[in-house]
């Protein structure tokens, strides 16, 4: 189990460019299964979760090239599909999330898709009934061994339907996606999920041949064609690595530049941050986040009511950066409540920052208000886990802004969604050292 020590209390400066985003990323590669030509990905992030995702891949058969840092060729005209059956498979499966989403280019072009029940963030239930839902509604049929947590569907030839989905699902929207764009007939989609990855993910489909309509919207219309070619496709900045920096950037008071940011697919993050006091700059396509010397102030709302932060589908505030506005606000001038609607056990993370002599109180597994110290008190130095990624990743953003040497253990999970993270923070004056 690997181990950061951090020497937190040090003010950071420079510029720092966000990865390939993790999400976009990991449904990218399970559409490179929807043909048998090449397609090229760029900007693809060097992270577990991605490099699992990839290995799984290549067992499967797709022939991959590594280009460049970031780039590589996929080519999936020889696949072996008795892998699927494998314990080897089954073993892949269980250790990635992303996993779920070969299951709909798999049923798609070879009318058979199955996997392991998939792990991942130890955060709360994870439903995959709107992923199978879906594939049952396009025609597939579907089976579940109880005693080996093993999902499958299948269907000789899909059909094009409407389906109203009972939540709006990322995975699950693209999962069903991928399968209707080979389907027979038109496929329509409501209260399908909109994020700018699912955008991406239309957009390379399209370009690839499909004839996907109403991108962006929570409406998707989907034309079933026969095949799909190639493609050449490069990923967004992921949005929550941008998030966390920003976060950092406050903690620490200090002057940082984020490049390269992909403002236009930011949505509420810089307004969200902005109502924590926090001093956000679009120059161009960067962000710049000055030093903080004053720290920054909440803005309740306008009746001057207790501001609330909570998490919603897009164009609302993502869930994954709640773990970081609740650590940054630890230090804000004023009180704040978060609320976590998605996820009942991601706010249980909470405890280390009380250790660490922060204002919190845990109203109930959703639910937190935060007391800032508008930095008169400190944070203190701790011996802490990682739960999940971004429980870990504000956890690191903390220490960094403690007095004295805090250790983090389980780093693996800051790992599994932010790339050569301790080398990028060093590289802007972050005291920090992996031990193994």
């Amino acid at each position: 189990m690997g181990t950061f020590k951090i020497e937190g209390g040090h003010q950071l400066k420079g510029e720092i460019t966000p990865q390939g985003a993790k999400n976009e990323a990991l449904q990218i590669l399970c559409a490179v299964l929807l043909t048998d030509e090449k397609v090229t990905i760029n900007n693809i992030p060097n992270i577990i979760d991605v490099n699992k995702l990839i290995d799984l891949l290549e067992n499967l058969g797709v022939k991959i090239q590594k280009l460049g840092n970031a780039s590589y060729s996929f080519v999936s005209d020889d696949l072996n599909l008795e892998y699927l059956q494998s314990d080897q498979f089954k073993k892949d499966g269980r250790g990635l999330r992303g996993s779920i989403m070969i299951v709909g280019p798999l049923l798609a072009r070879f009318g058979k898709g199955y996997i392991p029940k998939p792990g991942g963030d130890k955060i709360g239930r994870r439903r995959l009934d709107t992923h199978f839902e879906g594939f049952i509604k396009l025609g597939a049929k579907f089976r579940y061994n109880r005693e080996e947590y093993f999902y499958g569907v299948e269907a000789k030839k899909l059909k094009g339907t409407y389906m109203l989905l009972d939540e709006a699902s990322v995975t699950g929207t693209a999962n069903i996606v991928m399968a209707a764009v080979l389907a027979e007939g038109t496929t329509t989609i409501y209260n399908a999920a909109c994020e700018p990855y699912l955008q991406q993910l239309c957009s390379m489909l399209n370009r690839m041949g499909a004839k996907i309509s109403g991108i962006g919207s929570n409406l998707l219309t989907i034309e079933g064609v026969k095949k799909l070619g190639g493609t050449e496709h490069t990923i967004l900045p992921d949005m929550i690595e941008i998030g966390s920096w920003i976060g950092m950037a406050a903690m620490t008071r200090s002057e940082l530049t984020i490049k390269n940011a992909g403002w236009d697919y930011l949505g509420q993050i810089p307004n969200v941050f902005r109502k924590l006091g926090i001093t956000i700059e679009q120059k161009g396509n960067d962000i710049y986040i000055p030093e903080h010397k004053d720290g920054y102030e909440v803005q309740n709302f306008i009746d001057g009511s207790v501001l609330t932060i909570s998490d919603a589908p897009w164009p609302g505030f993502t869930p994954d950066l709640l773990s970081i506005i609740l650590t940054v606000a630890t230090q804000a001038r004023g009180s704040v409540l978060i609320h976590q609607k998605m996820f009942e056990s991601r706010l249980f993370f909470v405890d280390k920052l009380i250790d660490m002599g922060a204002k919190i109180i845990l109203c109930d597994p959703h639910r937190a208000t935060v007391i800032g110290h508008d930095f008169k008190s400190t944070l203190k130095a701790t011996t802490m886990t990682s739960p999940d990624i971004r429980a870990g990743i504000s956890l690191l953003i903390a220490a960094l802004s403690a007095k004295g040497e805090s250790t983090i253990h389980n780093i693996e999970q800051i790992d599994r969604g932010y790339q050569d993270i301790d080398t990028r923070l060093k590289a802007i004056g972050a005291k920090i050292v992996r031990v193994d």
